[in-house]
């Protein structure tokens, strides 16, 4: 399975190509208002205009332009750097000098979303008090009298609660695009431990009854004991099988995955159930399979599921109730299948089962179906799943 990482947006060509025309228009709009704006926020701390004074309202404009292109990374500084710079271009000697224009706003913006919650606030409420007093001094060393104007309040809250709630928004895209991906990694780590154990409980236990058997008779009986071992050669051969089959998948990108399990076509499946009650049967555990209904073809994870519910069961038979006999119903009805391994010994105790019956509970709930386990009234062992077939659209499932 391949996760593709978060990159932050500065490492992206299309942030830097935003930065830089935020950055060219703020200068645009700053240049332009040094020249021909005239607003009732407009400040201007000393009359006249000179060559002078304009360039350097110009070069002050120039220098807040550039500290925009770091707002995504000193959001703060840029912020301070940015006002300051708009205060000082009052006392250039130009008239008509507006206050918290286009560089402000998007600095602001830059604020919120990009810096802490907190820490943005607080800079937020500092800059809202920095113009309101500083247009209220101009004013009263012109007017000699203290004028307010809302818009320095205003405005900085207005830009910084939309770079918050689009910082909030992103925020919120991002923790379920990871949580996705975690459930994903989470769900095919349970697939692979099933896969895992299947493999393992059944075919090395298999190999171990058919080696040990082998041991035994094999001076009394070396036709029946060479049976024995090429019957353990075989399982470990398809032990082997499925476990280059489990690697490959690993290996895998996740792009060739056949259902939403995991599993690949190759998997064992119904088909695979005579071959399967065959090989316990040679393994000790007599086991008998009984095909119910009109079969058809099922959905690769319900066909696997039910392979290996089979499997784990009988599994357990032959470890936890030697002399035990089983069998194997696999029935067809309308729009279900269902399968039900009986046995006539002990049984498994609660929790005795290890990781079996929960791996067999969650294949059965990734197909949607129903587990029932647990000792029959009259002795043995019942394992039942029940699993809804989709329906297809000629109507076969």
């Amino acid at each position: 399975m391949r996760l593709q990482g978060f990159r932050p947006a500065w490492d992206t060509g299309r942030a830097r190509a935003v930065d830089v025309f935020l950055a060219v228009v703020a200068w645009l709009v700053d240049v332009l208002a040094v020249f021909t704006l005239v607003g009732p926020s407009s400040v201007s701390l000393f009359s006249g205009a000179g060559p002078v004074p304009a360039i350097a309202a110009v070069l002050l404009s120039t220098l807040g332009s550039l500290a925009l292109l770091k707002r995504r990374t000193h959001p703060t500084q840029v912020m301070w750097i940015i006002a300051i710079l708009d205060m000082l271009r009052a006392f250039s000697g130009r008239p008509d000098v507006q206050l918290y224009g286009f560089g402000p706003s998007v600095a602001t913006y830059s604020l919120g979303r990009y810096a802490r919650s907190t820490p943005s606030w607080i800079t937020c409420a500092a800059i809202s008090a920095l113009y309101l007093s500083f247009y209220a001094l101009a004013t009263y060393i012109k007017t000699g009298r203290l004028l307010f104007d809302a818009t320095y309040v205003i405005g900085p809250v207005l830009f910084a609660l939309i770079g918050q709630l689009v910082r909030v928004r992103v925020e919120l895209r991002r923790r379920s695009a990871k949580e996705a991906a975690d459930n994903a990694v989470r769900a095919e780590r349970r697939r692979i431990a099933r896969e895992l154990h299947d493999v393992v409980a059944h075919h090395i236990s298999v190999i171990s009854v058919m080696v040990g058997a082998g041991r035994s008779i094999m001076t009394t009986r070396p036709d029946d004991a060479q049976e024995a071992l090429a019957t353990a050669e075989r399982t470990a051969r398809e032990a082997l099988n499925e476990m280059r089959q489990l690697l490959n998948v690993l290996r895998a990108d996740g792009s060739d995955q056949s259902d939403a399990e995991g599993d690949t076509p190759t998997s064992a499946g119904t088909a695979g159930l005579p071959a399967l009650i065959e090989q316990v049967r040679q393994a000790g555990l007599p086991a008998e399979l009984t095909l119910e209904g009109e079969s058809v073809p099922l959905p690769t994870a319900v066909d696997h599921a039910v392979y290996r519910i089979v499997q784990e069961a009988l599994t357990n038979t032959r470890k936890h109730s030697g002399g035990a006999r089983a069998s194997v119903r696999l029935a067809y009805g309308d729009g279900t299948v269902e399968v039900e391994v009986l046995d006539d010994g002990i049984g498994v105790s609660e929790g005795g089962g290890g990781y079996g019956l929960s791996g067999m509970a969650e294949r059965v709930a990734l197909c949607g179906g129903e587990l029932q386990t647990g000792p029959r009234p009259d002795g043995g062992f019942r394992v039942r799943a029940r699993i809804p077939l989709p329906v297809l659209q000629n109507g076969e499932a």
